[in-house]
């Protein structure tokens, strides 16, 4: 909070006290996860903008390191530390700093996050309800008003895409690339028509291992070529990429109904409640109807919470910025200097905990605030 007038800091701190206060009431439980982290975690696993805005460096002995860019990595690694059983539930709140490098109006470098994270929900759908709703009233008690809610499901996408029949690594490669609108949009034409994709600076490279081994011949071209290995990727992990865009030659190309269901599908948006009767007319499938009840299931949790989802807007193709979510998704934003000010958001994130070292997959939701935007909107 450098730079703020000792009242202003005051108005900050009381502003906060009235967020946590909610998130206390409902029985989370206060803690305190370390500024410090380790870089890997965050350049591999929460998106592009974030590792593009993380202060990273190196200890002593070689070891990268970063300033936290966000509290919910830190708040899972604070459980795994802590926790006797890290699959049973837990319920935690914090209200820290977060360092990233700015890039817009009211994001400062360093900047006060306030949010909770739930470990274990045994019902995952009112827990989802739930978190919803404290961030709602978390947001309402520090002063704000007319929130408009925008939520998306990367549960109802993985289904419909793991409902498709085309090869696993097509799969995982659409996945990856939700969150870049152009790519995905590039890589669903290439699986469409895989033989007109055009030679690029790869190409030669692909054709050098076709018909040998993959690790010989990526090494021998290494060698050839004079090349530093500077990459994070060692030589199998190349000559396996390589391998895929070798197969991806004379591979089947996609069908052109399932592109068009993949297009409508992401087209999707209105409101919650409206959405529903489109989802519901999408080919069925097992994986898709089951995230579709999820996401019926949803609804009426947010009804029974008080909320009206129909003032809720959703967009199939919104994901967040953050990378390691798996299912619902949301994000508050409120009108600021005629634009609208996103404030706070969160969503399910069910495959974070096993991916930092616990033992078993443990479901897991939360939300965060960015108290600061909050302040210079009440300001």
């Amino acid at each position: 909070m450098a730079g703020r007038s000792s009242a202003e800091r005051e108005a900050l701190a009381r502003q906060n006290a009235a967020i946590m206060a909610v998130f206390e009431r409902a029985g989370f439980d206060h803690i305190a996860p370390d500024i410090i982290q380790p870089a890997d975690i965050f350049l591999e696993r929460s998106g592009e903008d974030i590792r593009a805005r993380t202060f990273v460096f190196s200890d002593p002995d070689g070891n990268e390191l970063c300033l936290r860019p966000d509290l919910t990595v830190p708040a899972c690694r604070y459980h795994l530390s802590h926790a006797g059983n890290t699959a049973a539930e837990a319920r935690y709140c914090y209200l820290g700093t977060a360092f990233r490098f700015p890039d817009e109006l009211l994001s400062p470098q360093e900047f006060n996050q306030a949010g909770i994270e739930w470990f274990g929900d045994r019902n995952p759908v009112e827990a989802e309800a739930r978190v919803m709703k404290l961030a709602i009233a978390a947001l309402e008690a520090a002063g704000l008003s007319k929130l408009k809610i925008t939520m998306g499901d990367l549960g109802l996408f993985n289904a419909l895409i793991n409902s498709m029949e085309m090869p696993e690594r097509w799969r995982r490669r659409l996945k990856h690339q939700f969150w870049r609108p152009t790519a995905f949009r590039a890589l669903l034409e290439r699986f469409a028509k895989p033989s007109a994709v055009k030679r690029t600076a790869i190409s030669e490279h692909v054709d050098a291992i076709a018909g040998t081994d993959a690790d010989e011949a990526v090494s021998a071209r290494i060698a050839a070529l004079g090349l530093p290995l500077v990459t994070d990727r060692s030589v199998s992990e190349i000559a396996a990429r390589l391998s895929e865009k070798l197969a991806d030659r004379s591979e089947t190309p996609l069908a052109a109904d399932m592109v068009r269901v993949i297009e409508r599908y992401l087209a999707i948006e209105g409101s919650v409640t409206d959405v529903a009767s489109e989802l519901a007319k999408l080919p069925a499938s097992p994986a898709f109807d089951g995230a579709r009840r999820w996401f019926e299931e949803r609804i009426a949790a947010l009804e029974d919470q008080g909320l009206n989802p129909r003032r809720f807007h959703f967009s199939a193709n919104f994901g967040r910025e953050l990378e390691y979510y798996t299912g619902l998704v949301f994000q508050v934003e409120v009108e600021a200097r005629n634009a609208p000010l996103v404030v706070g958001g969160g969503g399910r994130y069910n495959d974070l905990l096993q991916d930092l070292g616990a033992t078993t997959r443990v479901p897991a939701v939360g939300c965060a605030i960015h108290t600061e935007r909050v302040k210079a909107v009440l300001a």
